[in-house]
């Protein structure tokens, strides 16, 4: 604010700063969307992509997974009902006829080459990399399952192990899962690829002659667009003729409009809902906004993660222990009992240990939490930066432009006798209509919401670091802080010296509205506090979050912010070097700190917190710190982040104690060790609790989308 009065009437304020939209990032140019689009309906490449450094899928697509489990799915039904093993569990008897015993080994067979191809192959790579995890273990399972129902079928060893069903049901609810897994892991990034399958194909360049359509492609920076009432944003840039209401809801998650005038900012996919406005192109291409959005969201997909560690210490864990409690139970069965029956034994326990819900139960997670976040308007960079968010102690907040709209408000009016409130607005707003200075353009703003009749002004002159002035109905009005009034000789008067005294006190800044010498009133300005801040601040500390403040404004502007949004803690007055040395501050009291900025020099700050996140309104360099951006200007979606952490972190340790506690408990089972006591874990049991892990992991993980993350519905 005080830069602002302290420049107000030099002659380069017309390079005003507009109000920001979301920020821009560098990543695949929206020229190349149709392409992008058709490749990502129907085929799953762009899922493709996004989950390509998920090791254990590494080279597989969701639409394989998808097209091998309903072909798996509809070649297991004639294998289930032709078992006599589940005719006999049912009560029925499988029909017979010429050829009818081949029906269960060669469909099972395909089912083995086909559905357990990706299992088989990802065993393989994991044997070579001598990294066994779970596709090993599945891998074990179906062999063994496959070669002990040929033996049976073709009459070898004297087994009788129709393992048929099995093997088709445990191949086609691996398949399942792992399709559940890739699309939930890809959804995000194919949710972003749809948007930029919205962007306009053409454009309407404005032109000398009038109009021109020309492909999105063509436009450059510095071009104007004519956009239509009803039609998109074709890319970023400022509105220079025009207002409408724009749905960013595609950006920011917020369906509410919202009004775009002369000077702001509007993003590229965004829809103009009631009038047309000419656009200046500011960003074309890679330099767009949605594309920076969605080079974040890749980012966040392929970033890594403790939890996922974690996951696979614990799938690694589970194959030795597995394949230990394999051998074990083959040689005890084959010492107490028979082969037969260690056979039965030893392919029920790989069955049942198949890990697959321990497979799903992180990254699972993880994926349906980047996803509900990208669709809330906040972008995870890193995974770690979720999992973090649940710690956080203390949310330290720039003010200027996180807090605050960053941009001069009218606050108040005093005038002297005789003057009224409006009129002395309305003959400021005339002299200032023709300054593009940002406190010019907030009493203008005021004199409009007030629907005041603005007068017409000629002869305007910027008078360098003092005011301006022009020339109303014959009078030379002067409008300027303390620097004209001495300039020009004037004495403010009592009845505008004293309210002006306070409002200099509480940092604002003051400008003078003079007749001649006479000083007819006075305005403030001051950085406008988003309507938002307040109820984020409130929602945090229900939470149990403490809130900071840091702002390089004096004590007293910053102490006013505070006061009004109920802060705990102000640094004020910090030089922008020192910013990080603040949370560095706060974590040596033993808090764990996020970091919330948009600035340059709030990079350094956003890198030491334990969570950095920028807002979306910010600069790259802010962004590239931050492990968290939020695409609006929104501080609310923070609350967003702090749920979301919490809600995913408590799936988490759910699924981990269901997929272990189940592999624990039915193990031991499915080797014997009750058999004794006449309790034994059968193949047809084993393969029916597998699968119900699964479910019950992907389902439970399902339940994240419950979580509300419309910044308009914090409490």
């Amino acid at each position: 604010m005080e830069n602002h009065h302290a420049h107000h009437g030099q002659e380069d304020h017309s390079t005003h700063t507009a109000p920001q939209g979301p920020a821009t990032a560098v990543t695949s140019p929206p020229a190349e969307h149709n392409a992008r689009a058709h490749q990502h309906n129907g085929h799953g490449d762009q899922d493709d992509r996004a989950v390509h450094s998920h090791g254990q899928h590494a080279g597989h697509s969701t639409a394989m997974f998808k097209n091998r489990f309903w072909l798996t799915l509809a070649l297991s039904v004639p294998v289930v009902y032709f078992s006599p093993m589940v005719g006999h569990l049912l009560g029925y008897t499988p029909p017979a006829f010429p050829g009818s015993t081949w029906i269960l080994p060669v469909l099972g067979t395909v089912i083995f080459l086909y559905g357990g191809q990706p299992f088989l192959k990802g065993g393989w790579q994991e044997l070579k990399d001598r990294r066994p995890g779970m596709m090993l273990l599945i891998a074990m399972a179906i062999s063994v399952a496959f070669a002990a129902s040929w033996a049976t079928s073709l009459g070898i060893g004297g087994f009788d192990l129709d393992f048929w069903w099995e093997l088709a049901l445990l191949v086609a609810i691996m398949l399942l899962g792992h399709w559940i897994e890739m699309r939930a892991l890809g959804s995000a990034q194919g949710a972003l690829d749809a948007l930029a399958a919205l962007l306009p194909d053409e454009a309407e360049r404005v032109t000398d002659a009038g109009t021109e359509t020309v492909p999105v492609s063509d436009l450059r920076e510095g071009d104007t667009v004519l956009v239509r009432s009803g039609a998109r944003m074709p890319a970023d840039g400022t509105v220079v003729d025009g207002q409408a209401e724009f749905d960013e809801s595609m950006i920011t998650g917020e369906s509410k409009t919202v009004l775009r005038s002369p000077g702001d900012t509007v993003v590229a996919g965004t829809v103009a809902t009631d009038n047309s406005v000419r656009v200046q192109i500011t960003a074309v291409g890679e330099n767009t906004a949605l594309a920076g959005i969605q080079r974040l969201v890749a980012e966040a997909q392929a970033s890594s993660s403790k939890a996922q560690a974690l996951a696979d210490r614990a799938a690694a864990f589970l194959f030795y222990f597995a394949a230990g409690a394999g051998v074990i139970t083959f040689i005890a069965w084959t010492l107490l009992g028979s082969v037969p029956e260690a056979v039965t034994r030893t392919v029920t326990v790989l069955v049942i240990a198949c890990p697959h819900a321990l497979g799903l139960a992180i990254p699972l997670v993880i994926a349906i939490s980047t996803e509900q976040a990208a669709r809330a308007g906040v972008l995870i960079k890193n995974r770690m930066a979720l999992e973090r968010m649940r710690t956080v102690d203390v949310v330290l907040f720039d003010k200027t432009g996180t807090l605050t709209t960053g941009e001069p408000d009218l606050k108040d009016i005093t005038a002297v006798q005789g003057v009224d409130a409006d009129s002395l607005l309305a003959l400021a707003a005339a002299v200032e209509s023709d300054s593009e200075h940002p406190v010019a353009r907030a009493i203008v703003r005021a004199a409009r919401d007030r629907n005041l009749d603005i007068p017409h002004a000629t002869d305007f002159k910027s008078l360098t670091g003092r005011g301006v002035r022009a020339s109303v109905d014959g009078r030379t009005i002067h409008v300027g802080g303390p620097a004209l009034l001495r300039e020009l000789g004037a004495v403010e008067p009592v009845v505008v010296a004293a309210p002006t005294r306070a409002w200099m006190g509480r940092g604002a800044a003051v400008l003078h509205v003079i007749d001649g010498g006479r000083v007819l009133g006075a305005v403030s300005l001051e950085d406008s506090v988003r309507a938002e801040s307040r109820q984020a601040v409130a929602a945090l500390q229900n939470r149990g979050v403490k809130v900071a403040m840091i702002t390089g404004d004096a004590r007293q502007v910053a102490q006013a912010i505070a006061q009004d949004l109920h802060i705990d803690e102000v640094f004020a007055e910090v030089l922008p070097a020192d910013k990080d040395k603040k949370v560095a501050e706060l974590q040596a009291r033993g808090m764990k700190v996020a970091m919330v900025g948009d600035g340059v020099n709030d990079a350094p700050a956003l890198a030491r917190a334990e969570v950095g996140i920028a807002i979306g309104a910010g600069t790259d360099v802010a962004m590239e710190s931050a492990g968290v951006v939020l695409a609006g200007n929104d501080p609310r979606a923070v609350l967003s982040m702090v749920d979301l952490s919490r809600a995913s972190y408590r799936k988490m340790w759910q699924n981990l104690i269901w997929a272990t506690g189940y592999n624990v408990l039915s193990v031991p089972l499915a080797a014997g060790v009750l058999a004794f006591a006449g309790v034994v874990l059968s193949p047809a049991a084993g393969a029916v609790l597998m699968s119900v892990s699964t479910i019950v992991v992907a389902l439970n993980a399902q339940l994240l989308r419950r979580v509300k993350l419309n910044p308009s519905q914090v409490r």
